[in-house]
């Protein structure tokens, strides 16, 4: 049997690491949306509540959107991460 012994600054190393590998592409797609509409996912709120509907507008703003969720999300763990004091393996 062999043991294999990670440091606490490895595993959050490793956590961290996976965490950017996912946010890396979000945002990308988030500043692809920014170029097309020329405009932040704000302004593009305000844009959609004045200007008649258009379907792939909608599409665009519903992934939109979502990816500005998850990119939130991802920024918190990323926080979290890096500010640990504590770390337990499951």
């Amino acid at each position: 049997m062999v043991e294999v012994v990670v440091s606490r600054r490895e595993i959050l190393m490793y956590e961290r690491l996976k965490l950017i590998s996912e946010i890396a592409p979000i945002r990308e797609r988030i500043k692809a949306f920014e170029r097309k509409y020329g405009m932040t996912l704000e302004e593009f709120e305000e844009h959609l509540k004045k200007d008649e509907e258009r379907f792939e507008e909608w599409d665009d703003y519903i992934e939109w959107r979502a990816y500005v969720e998850k990119l939130k999300e991802l920024e918190k763990r990323l926080r979290e991460i890096e500010h640990a004091q504590r770390v337990r393996v499951a």
